[in-house]
């Protein structure tokens, strides 16, 4: 070999070894998240003063991915009692730049607190009979309504990547429990909670977006447990059937960061 290319050669064979110990860095992340309480974090007991009636906080899951991670942005809009029609409003946040969007909905608009207060305040059968008709929503009414979220979401920034995070079982059936609500009404909540996943994980699906399904994370940590990542009836009472700050922290977040990092 000539000198000039074997010069050439280690030249090359260089900038091969300098180029995978330098890789190129990865785009920065500007991450928006929307959604209603569950992510906004009502139920960790520490809000934004800003955020008024959203309750929004440090201790929600996205402002805690955002804490341990960094991003180049990151804004949350999440608002509690937010609906689908809330969430379509929210997306206005959503631009072009924005390339990691996380959204959580669909509880509210099948009823979540009515369903919740039937439940508390009626017989067994009145709390089957409302779980029931929340069930015949979610699966006839809500798929259209979130596709119509997810393809919002899709227009305001076509290339972000989005992240659909589902809702956790409330109870641990049977529990630990000596009074509150029967088993019976326990594990029609649970029925509730399971509906969701069905159609918010087929419709995440359908619009090519990553779903995350906490039903697992949360098992073992249900109310009625021996150790609750949930609110039950607390105080203030809209702060009930809310992801606690463990929740947030041991529920939430590592189901989140194991699709996202």
């Amino acid at each position: 070999m000539r000198p000039a290319h074997f010069i050439a050669s280690v030249v090359t064979a260089a900038a091969a070894v300098i180029a995978l110990a330098n890789p190129a860095s990865a785009a920065p992340v500007n991450y928006v998240a929307l959604g209603d309480s569950y992510s906004s974090g009502l139920g960790t007991g520490t809000y934004d003063g800003t955020s008024g009636s959203c309750k929004r906080g440090p201790y929600a899951y996205p402002a805690l991915w955002a804490a341990a991670t960094a991003p180049a942005s990151f804004k949350s809009v999440a608002c509690s009692g937010a609906r689908t029609g809330d969430v379509i409003n929210q997306a206005a946040a959503v631009t072009t730049s924005t390339n990691l969007v996380t959204v959580q909905v669909g509880g509210n608009d099948a009823g979540f607190t009515d369903v919740i207060t039937t439940c508390t305040f009626g017989s067994d059968q009145d709390c089957v009979n409302r779980v029931n008709q929340a069930k015949t929503y979610i699966a006839n009414t809500l798929p259209g309504l979130l596709n119509n979220v997810y393809g919002t979401i899709r227009s305001k920034s076509p290339s972000a990547r989005v992240v659909v995070l589902g809702y956790p079982r409330l109870y641990k059936v049977p529990g630990s429990c000596n009074v509150g609500l029967s088993d019976t009404k326990r594990a029609a909540i649970n029925s509730g909670s399971d509906a969701l996943h069905t159609t918010i994980s087929a419709r995440a699906g359908a619009a090519g977006f990553t779903y995350v399904d906490v039903r697992g994370a949360f098992t073992g940590h249900e109310i009625c447990s021996s150790s609750w990542w949930l609110n039950s009836l607390s105080w203030p009472v809209e702060e009930s059937y809310h992801p606690n700050r463990a929740g947030q922290a041991n529920g939430y977040l590592p189901a989140l960061r194991a699709v996202i990092g």
